[in-house]
Parts: C-alpha cells; structure tokens; sequence
C-alpha cells in the first residue's frame, strides 16, 4: 500500500513543474506583447496630438487670415458707400445746375430773338423812311455816272478778257486800242521758222511746231535763265508769265499762225508798284 502511494506522489509532480514553467512563460510574453502595445499606443497617441495641434495652429491661422480679409472689406465696403453718397450728392447738383443753365439759355434765347426781331424791323422802317429822301436821288445820280463811264469803255468791253480780267487783242488795230488805254506796253512780234529764238520784251521766244487745222502751236519760252514748254496753246490766249520783284503778270499772245511761221504780242504791265511774293513762275 505504501509503496503504490509513493509512486502516484511522484508521477502527479512530474507534469506539474512543465505546465508551470509553460505558464510562467506564457504569462511573461503576454507581458512583453502588453508592454510593446503599450509603447505603439504610446507613440500613436503623441503622433495624433502632434498631428492635432498642428491642424489646430492651421486652423487658427486661417481663421485670422479670413477674419483680417473679412475686416478689410468691411472698410472698402464702407469706403465705397461714403465715395457712392459723395459722388450721388454731386451728380445731383449737376443735374440741377444742368437744368438750371438750359432754362437760362432758352430765356437768353427767346430774348435775342426777340431783339433781332425789332432790331429788324427798325431797319425795314428806316429804309422804307429814307426810301423817299434825297439820298434816293444820290443813289440816282451815281447810278447815272456809272453808266456814262460803262458807255465810254463799251469798246474795251467788246474784247475777249482773260481769266485775270486783262483784254485780249485778237489784231493789230486791237493792240493799238489797248496801247491807248495806257496801261500796259504792247511789244508786237512775227517769227518765221521753227528753233529760231527771238527776244521779245523780257522774255526769248522759240517757235517749235504749229497744228494749222486746230490753230494751235507749241512754244519754248526763258524767262530770266529759265526755260518753260507750252504745247498746244491756241489763238489768242493769253500765256502768263512772272518776273522777279512783280506782282502783275505778263502776257504772250499768238493771232496768226500758219506753216511754221506765227505773230502775236508780249503784254507789259506798267505798273508794278507791289514785289512780288514769289521770284520766278510761269503762269498757264
């Protein structure tokens, strides 16, 4: 009996020292995995209040980024109000200036219309007044030597007149009429012949071809060193030329011409009492 008892003693401690040391470990990893998750629970915790923070120091920033931007255009807003009033109240007094002065201009308006309107009718009863006094009869008298002096020169008036008013001779007899007014000095001329240059007066005349059925001719002229060409230039008018320190032109005129062979006048006017703006033109 004591010796079965003996032996259960024995084999019930054998497995009892392995399941201890089995749990002695397993209690000492549960531990160390509590420690280390401890330790990661730790460090999240830190990493999210890090993370934390800085999102509130962002948000808190931002937040008085908008409050100065909502500051700022509260002010312009104010500003733009009282700019808004000012510019309103002087639009106002604009418009009633504006008013004020159209009103004044049509008073002005109406009254200068009313002036003109006496004004002229004072100057139809004058009229019609003196209408009847002696200055009709001075009118009259005037009137009377006006037309005495159109009945003298009615001979002058019969000839052609050039775009300058002066009268153009078509003929010897002309050119004598016009010499006796004595205006002007009347060089007469006849060249035979073409490229043969003459000198009439102040000016060198070339004869350079003639159209016998349309009567035109063509000319070379030089006047002081210069040298102008007229082509196809008809009977009897007038060429216009200028010389230095004059005002009034002079003029050259062909009546006749034929085979190669032409005669016309040079015109002088003998009063050149004006200088002249500008030293040397041909004229046409």
């Amino acid at each position: 009996m004591s010796e079965e008892h003996i032996i259960e003693t024995r084999s019930g401690s054998s497995w009892q020292l392995p399941a201890i040391i089995v749990l002695g470990l397993v209690a000492i990893g549960g531990l160390g995995f509590g420690w280390n998750a401890s330790s990661k629970l730790d460090a999240t915790q830190q990493a999210v209040t890090s993370e934390v923070k800085t999102v509130q120091q962002s948000v808190q920033q931002d937040m008085s980024s908008l409050k100065d931007r909502v500051a700022q255009d509260e002010k312009a807003n104010a500003d733009l109000q009282g700019d808004l009033k000012v510019v309103t109240d002087k639009l106002k007094i604009t418009q009633s200036q504006l008013r004020k002065a159209r009103k004044e201009a049509a008073q002005l308006n109406d009254a200068a219309t009313q002036k003109i309107s006496a004004l002229d009718t004072s100057v139809h009863t004058e009229l019609a007044t003196k209408a009847g006094t002696d200055d009709v009869k001075n009118v009259d008298t005037k009137v009377t030597a006006v037309g005495a002096d159109l009945n003298t020169t009615k001979e002058d008036l019969k000839m052609a007149k050039s775009e300058l008013g002066t009268l153009i001779a078509r003929n010897h007899d002309e050119v004598d009429q016009l010499r006796r007014l004595g205006e002007r000095d009347y060089v007469e001329f006849t060249i035979t012949g073409k490229n043969k240059p003459q000198t009439v007066g102040n000016v060198s005349i070339e004869l350079k071809g003639v159209n016998e059925k349309k009567n035109q001719v063509n000319l070379a002229m030089v006047v002081e060193d210069k040298h102008y060409m007229k082509k196809n230039r008809a009977l009897n008018e007038p060429i216009f030329f200028y010389t230095s320190g004059t005002r009034l032109p002079e003029e050259i005129v062909i009546n006749k011409a034929g085979k190669n062979k032409i005669s016309g006048y040079v015109s002088i006017p003998k009063a050149n009492s004006q200088p002249a703006t500008t030293s040397t033109s041909s004229g046409n």
